[in-house]
């Protein structure tokens, strides 16, 4: 008796050193609080913030079971940060694109990648891309781009509950740099850890916090793939939401640079407000159960991809 009594205490811990594998807004509110602390200063690229930010990803990836690739979570480089129009630039810093991994099932589909991301900085103390007249003021960036990267991690936690059922291989990312001209996933594209060709989509949430009362979320992309239109409206539906889908209209931001690779796209967010890049973008304004919904759109739309093993292939879209 004493014996099983040990097996089941065993069990449990080994069942709760794993995450919840349900999306839940418990958890998209922690990795907010997190991200927008005072303590973490609006999140500019480099330096000792910077590095506890990408510590946070990788401990959650690595309590998910998501996985390195080959060994490594931090994509190292270097960013020019911007400032204002005639003043010379500052030193490089050094940030970090960090990366999790899923393996495929499926002995030749394995080797096509989904890349699904989201940008983790943000403009620290304001800058020459703050739209406030306060200057040196935490802008917290709560929805640009907190809530895109939460997303990114409850995703990846609950696309891990899955992954017997995954075809294709998935890249999970979290940029650096964005805001400073989309440095990390230029990046990543020029230094791939796996050849460019084998990615056959990249999905970007870039400020998807801020869902309105008539259930709006806005794609550019989805024609840059077969069917589509057609896959993000149905899904997009089925999630109660009213997805308001473009075949062409890529863009802004980390997805832009995969598409200029020739590689398809779909941007997600959920439309600008007057809080964009000023330090009024704060938690409170975050629609946790709009995230949640468009968390679950998002998770849908990566497994729709994954088990199909139908051809995925670039469409350019003018």
């Amino acid at each position: 008796m004493k014996r099983f009594i040990f097996i089941l205490i065993l069990s449990f811990i080994s069942l709760s050193s794993y995450s919840q594998t349900d999306i839940t807004k418990k958890e998209l509110n922690k990795h907010l609080l997190f991200l927008t602390s005072e303590n973490n200063a609006g999140r500019l690229p480099g330096g000792k913030i910077n590095r506890r930010i990408v510590k946070y990803i990788i401990k959650d990836f690595k309590h998910a079971g998501i996985k390195s690739y080959h060994g490594k979570y931090k994509q190292k480089f270097y960013a020019d940060l911007r400032v204002y129009e005639g003043q010379p630039k500052k030193d490089h810093v050094k940030t970090y694109n960090v990366i999790g991994y899923i393996e495929g099932n499926d002995p030749m589909l394995k080797n096509e990648f989904i890349v699904l991301g989201a940008h983790y900085d943000h403009l620290g103390m304001g800058g020459p891309s703050s739209k406030s007249d306060k200057k040196n003021t935490i802008h917290f960036g709560a929805d640009d781009n907190a809530s895109g990267t939460a997303a990114l991690l409850e995703i990846a936690e609950k696309l891990v509950s899955q992954k017997s059922k995954l075809k294709r291989s998935i890249l999970f990312i979290a940029f650096g740099a964005e805001e400073h001209g989309l440095l990390g996933s230029k990046h990543f594209v020029n230094n791939s850890v796996v050849p460019i060709s084998q990615i056959k989509l990249m999905i970007n949430m870039d400020m998807v916090g801020r869902l309105n009362d008539e259930k709006h979320v806005y794609m550019g992309g989805a024609g840059t793939f077969p069917n589509g239109v057609e896959i993000m409206t149905k899904l997009g539906k089925e999630q109660g939401l009213n997805p308001m889908v473009h075949a062409g209209s890529v863009g802004g931001s980390d997805h832009v640079s995969f598409y200029k690779k020739d590689i398809s796209v779909i941007g997600i967010h959920t439309g600008g407000h007057p809080q964009y890049h000023t330090p009024e973008d704060t938690i409170d304004l975050i629609n946790f159960e709009g995230q949640k919904a468009i968390s679950e759109y998002v998770y849908q739309t990566v497994l729709n991809v994954a088990t199909n093993p139908d051809e995925m292939y670039f469409i350019r879209q003018d």
